[in-house]
């Protein structure tokens, strides 16, 4: 994979900020010191009077984005994934999801890829947070296209955005002309019969590695981005186990609460078929460089096909 070009989506993250600037004059941008972090200083450097640094005050912050909506603004708000949806979540659900503004939620150094960091700052739990907020549209790019894409598709929406973003570099996958990307719109990225793979994030890369490696086995693997976990796209999940009959939800997050459970709750209620979910499973991260956390995990393109030729 070494031919293979890589960007970390955080580095996306503020790079979109920029290029969406002048499209969008109202939009500015809050960080809680942490902006070489979460990428939000290039923003800072090319509209310095459109950034505001509220400190080591996450709660803080998001009531000053709240306010700032209130006025017309768009603002984003932006941190690591454990402070602006963990420690952040009384003030995202009381000052931003129930009065439904249009804040959006930056939440970098998302899931095990943290690495080193360890346990503390490895967030596996924020998108089963933000799904269960009233309103709250969650994403996960999978890769730089898509998150440059998702955060200039967050600025046209109207309503409070969560979107997650990662510290590692990670392949580019949907470099190509044909790409687009619809908030709430899943995409089939293979045609499969044999079983289908439900990827979000990092880990779409993942299950297309792992659905090579199937093919030389004979299986034949149905893989599906689902980039936007709330609203997700059930139309596309419910055609593709209606084909295949076996699912099986790739993510670098508990199992527990998140895009597999997302899934689960559409195929139980309109086509019940076996799934497994493949993610963090009812445990804390801990140290560690993020590959080797993601094969420990099973999270890379080897532990996704082990998993997936074991559950058929």
């Amino acid at each position: 994979m070494s031919d293979v070009k890589k960007i970390a989506t955080r580095e996306s993250y503020g790079n979109a900020l920029v290029e969406c600037a002048e499209d969008f004059p109202d939009m500015v941008v809050l960080d809680a010191d942490l902006a070489g972090a979460t990428k939000t200083g290039v923003f800072k450097k090319a509209y310095p009077d459109r950034h505001i640094d509220c400190g080591i005050a996450e709660a803080n912050m998001t009531g000053i984005a709240a306010g700032l909506a209130t006025c017309g603004k768009i603002p984003f708000i932006s941190s690591f994934a454990m402070f602006a949806a963990g420690r952040n979540f009384e003030q995202v659900r009381n000052s931003i999801g129930y009065p439904h503004l249009n804040v959006k939620i930056g939440a970098t150094h998302a899931g095990v890829t943290v690495g080193e960091d360890g346990a503390t700052h490895q967030c596996n739990e924020d998108i089963a947070l933000m799904r269960t907020i009233p309103g709250m549209t969650v994403i996960v790019p999978s890769d730089d296209v898509e998150a440059k894409a998702a955060v200039r598709a967050a600025l046209e929406y109207k309503g409070p955005v969560f979107l997650r973003f990662g510290r590692a570099a990670v392949p580019v996958i949907n470099d190509r002309p044909d790409y687009k990307f619809e908030i709430g719109k899943g995409q089939k990225l293979t045609d499969g019969s044999d079983v289908t793979i439900i990827a979000t994030g990092i880990c779409v890369d993942s299950a297309l590695g792992a659905a090579k490696l199937l093919e030389a086995d004979g299986v034949k693997a149905e893989v599906i981005n689902i980039h936007t976990i709330k609203p997700i796209d059930k139309d596309i999940i419910i055609e593709s186990a209606v084909k295949t009959g076996k699912v099986v939800t790739v993510e670098e997050h508990s199992v527990i609460g998140g895009l597999g459970s997302a899934v689960c709750d559409v195929l139980c209620e309109n086509h019940p078929v076996p799934v497994k979910k493949i993610g963090v499973q009812d445990v804390f991260g801990e140290s560690g460089t993020a590959a080797e956390l993601v094969h420990k995990f099973g999270l890379d393109a080897e532990g996704v096909y082990n998993t997936v030729k074991a559950f058929i």
